[in-house]
């Protein structure tokens, strides 16, 4: 009687780097909220870090002089003298727009910009944080739609 050789179990299917710092998958689309948004490519667990944007490390007093009248910042102030100007990254999470209710937290650990889900976030769900105090001013209104919307940036 011949000896049959078993066929080996099919490995899984590997799983594709993040392109960047992204612990999940993130993709850029359009937004109800404005312009781009970034949504869940896959789902995301409450209190799990989404990702981190990078970008061109700067003073505060020159991102405060690239914000001055431009209808989108991406500028995140790091400290009292550091700021990181995102409009060149290739990082999706630089498209998270603001809402009033989000989804997701950003902090700033160790000169490092990062996004935290708040709760469970679905698939193609847009991520959102809520940007607190903003280079606008206040003279930016707010687009987010949520229940109990501040109504200006």
């Amino acid at each position: 009687m011949p000896t049959l050789n078993p066929i080996p179990a099919a490995a899984p299917a590997p799983v594709a780097p993040r392109p960047g710092p992204q612990k999940y998958a993130v993709h850029v689309a359009a937004s109800r909220i404005d312009g781009q948004g970034a949504f869940a490519a896959e789902p995301i667990p409450a209190r799990r870090k989404i990702g981190e944007i990078r970008g061109e490390s700067i003073s505060v007093r020159e991102a405060r002089r690239r914000a001055k009248g431009a209808a989108r910042i991406m500028i995140v102030e790091l400290s009292q003298t550091r700021a990181i100007d995102a409009s060149q990254s290739a990082d999706p999470l630089r498209f998270t727009n603001h809402s009033c209710r989000p989804n997701a937290v950003l902090r700033i650990r160790q000169g490092r910009v990062e996004f935290y889900a708040m709760r469970d976030v679905a698939i193609g769900e847009e991520l959102t944080v809520n940007y607190g105090e903003t280079h606008h001013e206040g003279r930016l209104r707010c687009r987010c739609g949520a229940p109990g919307c501040v109504g200006r940036l």
